[in-house]
């Protein structure tokens, strides 16, 4: 038992460890905020969701009382994610400041509210404990299905410019030893989902082996801010959740030809007023 013990605590050490570096990964993204004093081009949707994952499994790890490693992990992900939020709100323009307020509402006051009411009052310890559980695995197995639409991306574009190969192997590993340390301690709400952690994190790094010397390879990630931020989130794992908005960014360019079309009209135009004019100028004359 105590083998079991030391051994979940190594594994616990090295994923907070992981987990702290992918939690560090957003700040190139703020920076650019900084820098631009504007937040447009971004979502704020990836950050309250991993603070509502935060709160959710802090208050998991307070009622099973043997998971102080899941306590650290998200004490620091709920501070980190909060001045993520409170950056993006300071240089956000009012109409994302309204969708960052509302999503608040949403999953931290409203969601987090009625998992915590619906949990609390259940008369059995044990009863509550599972039912939590169920709704963090539930949680963190929905998230993890998000890398599905990188993986589509990356196959659609044949350019893994914004899949980040560090990214993924980091958090494979943060898949890993989550992985371990529920094993370990015999919670199979931790260690499940973080399977799916895995899976999804070696397809990614067969995926990068195959596109990453693609002629079709471009920099997409300097196009669109919103594809910088989409590799930012790529897969969570079980401590630190994020979500991912996988929307398609349909760029509207103007038609190559409107301009030299637009162009001969007014030309045309022009010398049919310069012929007037001649023929005016003519008429007066004679």
């Amino acid at each position: 038992m105590a083998l079991h013990v030391s051994w979940a605590f190594v594994f616990g050490i090295l994923g907070n460890v992981v987990s702290f570096g992918v939690s560090l990964a957003p700040l190139p993204t703020f920076y650019q905020i900084y820098k631009k004093k504007t937040s447009e081009g971004f979502q704020s949707i990836p950050y309250v969701v991993s603070l509502f994952s935060a709160m959710l499994w802090i208050y998991y790890a307070l009622l099973k009382k043997d998971a102080m490693l899941l306590i650290t992990i998200n004490t620091f992900c709920v501070f980190i994610q909060t001045f993520y939020i409170v950056t993006y709100f300071y240089y956000a323009p009012k109409k994302e400041k309204v969708v960052t307020v509302k999503l608040i509402m949403l999953f931290n006051v409203f969601g987090f509210g009625l998992v915590y009411l619906s949990t609390f009052f259940l008369k059995n310890p044990m009863t509550r404990l599972h039912v939590l559980g169920y709704i963090c695995m539930a949680f963190s197995l929905s998230v993890f299905a998000a890398p599905l639409c990188i993986l589509r991306k990356v196959i659609k574009t044949k350019s893994v410019e914004y899949m980040p190969f560090t990214l993924s192997v980091f958090l494979t590993l943060g898949a890993v030893m989550w992985f371990f340390y529920g094993l370990l301690l015999k919670d199979m709400n931790i260690a499940v989902p973080n399977i799916l952690g895995f899976i999804f994190g070696i397809l990614q790094m067969i995926l990068y082996a195959i596109y990453k010397n693609h002629p079709g390879n471009k920099k997409l990630v300097e196009e669109d801010p919103k594809l910088q931020q989409l590799s930012e989130h790529i897969v969570v794992d079980v401590v630190k959740l994020s979500t991912m908005v996988c929307s398609e960014v349909n760029a509207v360019a103007p038609h190559p030809n409107e301009t030299a079309i637009n162009g001969g009209v007014v030309e045309a135009q022009n010398n049919n007023g310069k012929a007037n004019n001649d023929h005016d100028g003519a008429s007066n004359k004679v």
